[in-house]
């Protein structure tokens, strides 16, 4: 039955076919062929499986076709259980029948250099040329649950019962790894609903399958394994059209360690690695970020209860008063708020447990309640639903006995239930220890039950930064623009010298053009001239060496500061200068430019940097020389909402300092707010013509803002595919 639910049907025959053909399919055991034929019919595929080899008439009781063009109806699905050297024959055969979908398992292609390439591609253009979706090559196949398909000749796949919630799809890039994330949550009673390996993405890659899982009313939570997206555009795109629907997605993104810096003239090109892009761009979109498969089940669970948490303050109930410490600790290392009980609470809670027991959270209802007077877990509940300031209720323990038509576990199961908090059962993480015999029931009616060797705390961690974002986002208006500035997007150009790094003052054009503020400034070129400049300005004032060969004016003691009178200037001027050339002879110099003193303020740092995956990412931190020190950054992928520009402040440790800390004065945050806009609107405007952007420091003030300092590198590719119409 073809899933009508999705709006885009060309992915339908690969995930509900109504006829599979087998090609390359074996008599013999230990084949390929044999294996895949014997699967389907294992998996009681709901369609017709039709086996295809020359040298047979029948398969495993079906009958079996030399060839494709032979089978007398229709096929949807082609699975190739052949090597890499008959995939293109096989594939010309597929389009003269006219199928609507393949599978190929073979390796041998991009995978292994440029030849294997150059053959991948020649069967992507066969494919794409006559309507065929694919998945791989180089992968494991493709298995949907709900009809029975198995369509991978992994026998693992078939190795554990099927659950009957199946509601969570998984997509991944690795085959092996993803057929060891799919038996490790069959382990754990989850059952994907579709499992796909993409391989090596010769047609169908892991945002199309994301795209699919979005529109499929059977898939409630979108999971899986990545190395790197193709085209992250899309995924941004397809992850707000997942938070919209309050479908998560859940993805364990490999390469952590591989991260690096490259070299760069800006100091946001020289902090921005790829990692740390792909964790604000997860951050940014809503996308949770698994550390390993184990939070991919447990997440998953938690999703499926079908209800959201409120917020973090989180109260624990446990049996054992280390046990209940031990995963505190764990509550606030992911986030989570222990919260201290009000007198009400605690006062209601004591009238339900002994007086030996402790109603502070960390609740301890002792081993009373493991060995003697199960009912015990009761007491703390009844009173903790009634408080309105706890979100969510972990029980690190739970009586073991209590059978499904239990008086007290229908009763925790009511109270559970006709309650907006959180409720959560955990076990000990101890290999053999017996599960709640209430397991099953306290699911069905949804409060989950997962083993702590899953971590369940770190995924109602994730799950609460989930509802948090999707509860901004549905406040969130549609992405907003800043005022009118649209009218320099054809200046910009000129503004701009391809592959050159701006000298200050030109780099302050660009911005001032945008409507970010910056200091009062002119340039000299003699020392009469920067004195004329500085009375104009009023002293004091700053003055700094302008040139594109000196981006970091510091290291070339290029600034001097505080500079009182006329005399000061003069001998300003010359300092200066001298030290330029000495520390680069060969620098062009503009001049020297002539600055209004700021006063104090915090000093912030706004730049921006090419990412090969993402494209201009902004940067936002503490600012002035400590940058590459305390490393204090956020990112976030271009353009940005408003959301994104308060989260990137939130998320820095500083932040503290921006509010007042120690009486001093908040900073003005929609000051800052607004820049981070301006400067998206300015990137976004530039289209490719700016590589790197420093604004570094800006002097953020009580009411206001400006730029000290500022930083421009254009890029000399762009320009040139301009030039040339490319």
């Amino acid at each position: 039955m073809l899933n009508e639910s999705v709006s885009d049907l060309s992915l339908d025959p690969l995930f509900y076919p109504r006829s599979v053909a087998v090609l390359g399919a074996s008599q013999n055991p230990n084949k390929l062929g044999y294996i895949q034929v014997k699967a389907l019919l294992e998996g009681h595929f709901e369609g017709k499986v039709i086996p295809i080899n020359p040298k047979s008439t029948e398969i495993l009781g079906l009958a079996c076709y030399p060839s494709l063009s032979e089978v007398p109806e229709p096929v949807d699905l082609a699975i190739f259980c052949v090597g890499s050297n008959q995939v293109q024959q096989s594939m010309e055969e597929c389009a003269r029948k006219k199928v609507k979908a393949a599978i190929v398992f073979a390796s041998g292609f991009s995978e292994i250099g440029e030849e294997g390439a150059r053959q991948q591609q020649t069967i992507a253009e066969i494919a794409k040329q006559n309507g065929i979706r694919l998945i791989g090559p180089n992968c494991v196949g493709l298995v949907n649950t709900i009809n029975g398909l198995v369509g991978t000749f992994s026998p693992a796949v078939m190795s554990h019962p099927l659950n009957e919630q199946r509601a969570v799809g998984y997509v991944s890039q690795s085959g092996a790894f993803g057929v060891l994330t799919y038996m490790a949550a069959a382990q754990h009673g989850l059952t994907f609903n579709y499992f796909v390996s993409v391989g090596n993405e010769m047609d169908t890659e892991f945002s199309d399958v994301v795209e699919y899982m979005i529109h499929d009313s059977k898939t409630k939570v979108i999971s899986g394994y990545l190395e790197g997206a193709k085209d992250t555009a899309k995924l941004r795109r397809l992850a707000k059209e997942a938070l919209n629907k309050n479908k998560p997605i859940i993805v364990m993104k490999a390469g952590r360690s591989s991260a690096g810096s490259r070299a760069a003239a800006s100091h946001t090109g020289s902090l921005a690695g790829s990692d740390q892009i792909y964790d604000a761009f997860f951050k940014q979109t809503g996308i949770i970020r698994a550390n390993d498969y184990e939070d991919i089940i447990s997440f998953s669970k938690l999703f499926l209860s079908g209800k959201l948490p409120t917020g973090r303050n989180t109260v624990i109930i446990s049996s054992s008063g280390g046990r209940g410490i031990n995963e505190a600790d764990r509550c606030e290392a992911n986030g989570l708020n222990i919260l201290p009980l009000s007198e009400k609470t605690r006062t209601k809670i004591k009238q339900g447990i002994p007086p030996y027991a402790s109603a502070v959270n960390p609740i301890d209802l002792t081993a009373a309640a493991s060995v003697s007077n199960p009912e015990l877990f009761l007491a703390p509940l009844q009173a903790l639903v009634e408080d309105s300031e706890v979100d969510n209720i972990i029980f690190t323990e739970f009586p073991l006995s209590w059978e499904e038509d239990s008086p007290l576990l229908q009763e925790f199961i009511a109270t559970c239930k006709n309650s907006d908090k959180f409720v959560l059962v955990t076990t000990f993480p101890l290999e053999g220890m017996s599960i709640p015999k209430g397991t099953a029931a306290m699911e069905r009616n949804g409060i989950p039950v997962i083993p702590g060797s899953l971590d369940p705390i770190c995924s109602l961690a994730k799950l609460v930064d989930y509802s948090e974002k999707y509860r901004k986002n549905q406040l969130a208006s549609a992405m907003e623009k800043l005022g009118n500035t649209r009218a320099n997007e054809e200046r910009l150009p000129s503004l701009l010298k391809p592959g050159e790094t701006l000298s200050e003052f030109e780099a302050s054009e660009v911005l001032e053009a945008y409507g970010i503020p910056t200091a009062k400034k002119a340039l000299a070129v003699t020392a009469e001239e920067a004195v004329l400049h500085a009375n104009q300005i009023g002293y004091p004032v700053v003055m700094k060496i302008d040139s594109k060969d000196i981006p970091h004016k510091t290291e070339a003691n290029g600034i001097r500061l505080q500079i009182q009178n006329d005399q000061e200037v003069l001998q300003a001027y010359t300092d200066i200068l001298q030290s330029a050339k000495n520390y680069n002879p060969d620098a062009m110099i503009s001049g020297i430019s002539v600055h209004e003193m700021l006063p104090k303020g915090t000093e912030v740092i706004v730049g921006v940097t090419k990412d090969p995956a993402f494209g201009p990412v902004i940067m936002f931190g503490l600012g002035g020389i400590f940058v590459e020190t305390f490393k204090d950054i956020s990112f976030r992928a271009a353009p940005l909402s408003r959301q994104d520009a308060a989260e990137m402040i939130e998320e820095i440790k500083a932040n503290a300092i921006l509010k007042g800390a120690r009486g001093k004065a908040a900073a003005d945050i929609d000051a800052i707010i607004d820049v981070l806009l301006k400067v998206s609107e300015l990137i976004q405007d530039s289209d490719g013509l700016i590589e790197e952007l420093d604004i570094n420091p800006m002097i953020v003030y009580e009411n206001g803002i400006k730029a000290a300092d500022a930083l421009i590198v254009a890029s000399e590719q762009k320009f040139e595919e301009i030039e040339t119409g490319g």
